[in-house]
């Protein structure tokens, strides 16, 4: 379970990522930056861990709810992937603040003792899309599901943070992209 943190604690602890990195984030930047005393934080019995959890365990929390009606659904291996691909775009808007104060939130344990997991849902889907003829990932399938995340997440981050663009076109374009470059067949989206 997610301690709750309050929004303006929240954006300090994305300020201080912003500046320092994972490496510097600490309760008593994160204090500073809040206008607050660390022994009051500490008193609220929140820590760096908590306050990492807060942001990290939530995105790691929200993709997991966001891909497991879509593990679940029926369709071939290109629907699906395409399914995640947008659900992927919708968590990465929710969780946009910040995605672009530091590229490593993926990187980080989503929640105390264990490790990240993004890359399980794209890999079932692209290794279905092999086997039903709808993906073509190569001889890699880790990989390339590495590379569709990725392609995905950080160009979808770009346009929207940095262009501004809506999340609508944003999220067309970046999937329809990536989508296209490893199907067998090209789809026109409307």
């Amino acid at each position: 379970m997610v301690q709750a943190v309050d929004p303006e604690l929240r954006a300090a602890t994305i300020a201080v990522l912003r500046e320092h990195g994972w490496q510097g984030l600490t309760l008593e930047r994160v204090a500073a930056r809040a206008g607050r005393a660390r022994s009051t934080l500490w008193r609220q019995g929140l820590t760096r861990e908590v306050l990492v959890d807060a942001l990290v365990g939530t995105l790691a929390d929200d993709f997991q709810a966001s891909m497991f009606p879509i593990l679940t659904a029926e369709g071939t291996g290109r629907e699906r992937l395409r399914l995640a691909l947008d659900a992927l775009c919708v968590v990465v808007d929710r969780h946009l603040h910040l995605m672009l104060a530091n590229d490593e939130a993926f990187h980080q344990e989503p929640h105390p003792g264990t490790r990240p997991d993004y890359l399980s849902p794209f890999i079932t889907f692209l290794r279905q899309g092999a086997d039903d003829g709808t993906l073509r990932p190569g001889d890699d399938v880790v990989e390339a599901a590495d590379a569709v995340f990725n392609a995905t997440a950080w160009p979808y981050v770009h346009f929207r943070g940095r262009h501004l663009w809506p999340a609508d076109r944003a999220r067309r374009v970046v999937v329809d992209l990536v989508l296209n470059g490893i199907s067998t067949e090209r789809e026109e989206r409307s």
